[in-house]
């Protein structure tokens, strides 16, 4: 069945065609809204709403782009839905002592996927949500504020520090990444 045929069937209301789409795109949509929430129950949430939203809506897709993209799009909103009302989305680092953000990465370091998704989890959550929204889903600036209601400068800012920071952590090699990550995640939230 063509990807046209499978959207004109769930937007007739059948089941099988439904579940076959919620098979091929859930584990790539779990992973975004994992990008965006750092705890599992929220992003699962986040996922099955963002599909009860994209199911309501598809009668809408009007073919033109990619389907996966425009599905994304809803779950990127959804994942930042949950995540405003969970956490607050700007975090003032600004008196944090300024070696934070001072220690380059090496070029020698090595981490995988895996590793990099787990250092994300630990920024805080304003500076999460823009750097998966800019160095991941390629947002620009602009549509970053509106999405998160904040200012252009800020989004800027906050992915400075967000790099900064990253930067700091594969700095200190991988084995100690995390445990530098968790231990500076919770000092920018006292902050």
């Amino acid at each position: 069945m063509s990807e046209a045929d499978l959207i004109a069937a769930c937007c007739r209301g059948e089941h099988r065609a439904q579940r076959q789409l919620y098979d091929q795109l859930a584990g790539l949509m779990l992973s975004v809204c994992r990008r965006y929430l750092k705890r599992d129950e929220d992003a699962e949430e986040a996922l099955l709403v963002g599909f009860t939203k994209m199911f309501r809506a598809l009668p809408e897709f009007r073919h033109e782009g990619s389907f996966e993209g425009w599905v994304r799009r809803i779950m990127v909103n959804e994942a930042l839905g949950q995540l405003r009302k969970r956490e607050a989305m700007q975090v003032n680092v600004d008196d944090a002592d300024p070696r934070l953000f001072a220690t380059p990465a090496t070029a020698d370091t090595q981490l995988q996927a895996d590793d990099l998704l787990a250092l994300l989890t630990h920024l805080p959550p304003g500076y999460r949500a823009v750097f998966n929204l800019y160095a991941v889903e390629g947002y620009g600036h602009q549509e970053i504020a509106e999405l998160l209601g904040i200012s252009e400068g800020t989004s800027k800012s906050q992915l400075s520090k967000a790099r900064a920071m990253l930067q700091r952590w594969l700095g200190a090699g991988p084995a100690t990444a995390t445990s530098h990550a968790t231990k500076d995640y919770y000092a920018t939230r006292r902050a």
